[in-house]
């Protein structure tokens, strides 16, 4: 299941991101979020803006992502082309405990919902994540720049576009 993250979720949430972390050093992707992304100040304005979603089942909260509709500045230029300039959703910072195999489909599946336009980026070096949006249809478009100039791999979704 999934739901809005709250300000009582923010120790496993931050827990969460800590072991993501790991995984990612241990599957040769150490720098997309070194030693501390997201900070606690960032985790605190998604949630403030409601943008901070938890999957949880009875056993508690396994995996934590961002999700919203409209524009994400970063994504306004690319190297290379999106799919289309239609209306879309961005998936960031998505993260699971390890715990339950399979949490992207269901936030995939939960996202989809709200839009046939689904945008989210990677590093490079993220070679699981990648394999990932593959599998799940998402097509690589390019390469777009963060804020702080790091280049991350663009990757866009569209219902019914080669992925159905």
């Amino acid at each position: 299941m999934i739901r809005l993250a709250t300000l009582q979720d923010l120790s496993i949430i931050k827990d969460i991101y800590a072991h993501a972390r790991s995984f990612m050093a241990s599957t040769g992707n150490p720098n997309q979020w070194g030693s501390s992304y997201p900070s606690e100040e960032l985790l605190l304005e998604d949630i403030s803006k409601n943008e901070l979603y938890v999957c949880y089942d009875e056993s508690g909260i396994y995996g934590v992502f961002v999700f919203f509709l409209g524009i994400d500045e970063t994504y306004n230029y690319i190297e290379g082309k999106w799919i289309n300039d239609e209306p879309y959703g961005v998936i960031h910072r998505i993260a699971s405990s390890g715990i339950k195999k399979g949490m992207f489909s269901e936030v995939f599946e939960y996202v989809t919902k709200f839009s046939a336009n689904i945008r989210i980026d990677t590093h490079h070096d993220n070679l699981v994540m990648q394999k990932v949006l593959n599998k799940h249809g998402f097509i690589k478009c390019g390469v777009i720049y963060l804020k702080n100039g790091n280049p991350r791999l663009a990757y866009h979704y569209e219902k019914g576009k080669n992925n159905e």
